[in-house]
């Protein structure tokens, strides 16, 4: 096999490990192999945490993600960034820093609470969120509880996502990606930079195993954007990669299993997106 002579695109996750491999750098790193890009990690907390939940959290210190992330940009360079735990308001504005001097796309995932409940991010790091993360964010990416946390906004329907979204780029980012998976009916999201509006509307899988969707969409946003995507084409095949990955989460441990971040590489073992399968 002759040997590869062109480096793959280079995505840098800023985010916290998760120990039971569904979300956090973990997640990001699978998606970013699965989507043909050459992933980077730089590490902001160690989690202990499985199926059950969180049982504990401890923060690095902003000199070690300040070193972690000079070490990679400065040398191997990136074509996009993405940021998701960030736990504390020290570590918002050490990233938030950061990211102004890199000069590529920058995903923000406003990481609050884990699948489970458990907090991911102190309570007085949310206005250093709204003033130093989102503006320079490319694509933000919260969920409805993150919205209500930074917004106070609280969405019932697809009319409040509109509200969401106004609200949440009133913080600076160029676009935001309001995702409505906890709404009923379909798994509807609202991408919008505060002109053009795209709804994104998939099935909703009858699948419980859904650990790690929101680490996995803005990492799968993230790649669309290395690899010379413009927004909506980056988010809209996200969308669909994701979709694939949770018709297929399997069970692992006694909670809540992962989404399925290899489905595309497993046609055989997996139904293709669109079939019907539950748990």
């Amino acid at each position: 096999m002759p040997l590869r002579t062109v480096a793959p695109p280079r995505v840098l996750t800023v985010a916290g490990s998760d120990s039971g491999g569904g979300a956090g750098i973990q997640a990001d790193l699978k998606t970013m192999l699965a989507l043909g890009v050459h992933g980077m990690s730089v590490l902001t907390a160690v989690t202990a945490q499985n199926s059950l939940g969180v049982q504990g959290a401890w923060e690095l210190p902003a000199d070690a993600v300040r070193a972690q992330y000079r070490s990679v940009v400065d040398d191997i360079g990136v074509q996009a960034v993405k940021t998701g735990m960030l736990a504390s308001s020290v570590l918002v504005e050490t990233v938030a820093a950061l990211l102004t001097t890199t000069g590529a796309p920058v995903v923000v995932d406003p990481v609050g609470v884990s699948k489970h409940g458990d907090a991911l991010l102190a309570a007085e790091a949310l206005d250093a969120v709204r003033t130093k993360l989102l503006p320079v964010a490319t694509v933000a990416t919260p969920n409805l509880d993150e919205v209500a946390q930074l917004t106070g906004v609280r969405v019932t329907d697809e009319s409040g996502m509109r509200r969401a979204a106004e609200a949440i780029l009133g913080f600076g980012p160029r676009w935001v990606v309001v995702k409505g998976g906890h709404l009923p009916g379909e798994a509807v999201d609202l991408l919008t930079d505060g002109s053009a509006e795209h709804w994104l509307r998939a099935p909703r899988h009858d699948n419980r195993h859904t650990h790690g969707t929101g680490c996995t969409l803005a990492s799968a946003i993230a790649c669309g954007l290395a690899l010379g995507q413009d927004v909506p084409t980056a988010v809209r095949g996200a969308k669909a990669y994701v979709t694939g990955a949770i018709e297929t989460g399997f069970p692992l441990g006694g909670g809540i299993g992962p989404v399925d971040h290899g489905w595309l590489t497993r046609p055989a073992a997996r139904p293709a997106p669109g079939s019907r399968t539950g748990t």
